[in-house]
């Protein structure tokens, strides 16, 4: 296993349609998630896409910690999906800050549905399917956007909102009155 590079914004394979994968039990799928899987822990990441280690692949991985998540969801232990495909549930849309591997130290705030269900497969070709809510919900549109070539700045609705992650927590503890 290896900890990857992860490309930055600006490099072309963060702009394309990655490529649908067509076998997962291959074993270069399983080594590029192993090394995915090594990279995100590296980072203190929750997901990561293989378009973020140069690889124009629909391949994604995923976790929610506990204290990220509802408490009716849970922990999502770590998730491998490969061909995800999304389905909002209704049309709710919550705004909250994200930050992405590929944009550091940068934090914007992106509207996302608050609901949906994902599927899959894993590394086995087993179907996942899932709903999801909340930051789990987020964390999984976030990934997916990086299939699509989309990094969450082009979702902001407000371009003021999009700034250094110091500088925007400056910010708002001003505007909340605190030190």
């Amino acid at each position: 296993m290896a900890i990857l590079k992860i490309a930055r914004m600006g490099m072309p394979v963060l702009a394309g349609i990655a490529r649908p994968v067509e076998d997962p039990t291959d074993p270069k799928i399983h080594r590029l998630v192993a090394d995915m899987i090594e990279t995100l822990a590296d980072s203190g990441g929750v997901g990561l896409a293989a378009p973020q280690v140069h690889a124009a692949l629909r391949v994604m991985i995923f976790h929610v910690p506990a204290s990220r998540s509802t408490e009716a969801e849970g922990a999502v232990p770590l998730t491998v999906l490969i061909n995800p495909q999304l389905t909002p549930l209704g049309e709710e849309m919550v705004e909250d800050w994200e930050g992405c591997l590929s944009l550091p130290g940068l934090t914007g705030l992106v509207p996302r549905y608050r609901s949906l269900r994902y599927r899959g497969v894993d590394l086995n070709g087993q179907e996942v399917e899932r709903e999801a809510r909340d930051f789990h919900a987020r964390v999984v549109q976030h990934e997916y956007d990086h299939l699509d070539g989309v990094l969450y700045p082009r979702r902001l609705r407000d371009p003021s909102q999009f700034g250094f992650v110091e500088e925007i927590r400056k910010a708002l503890a001003a505007n909340r009155g605190q030190p």
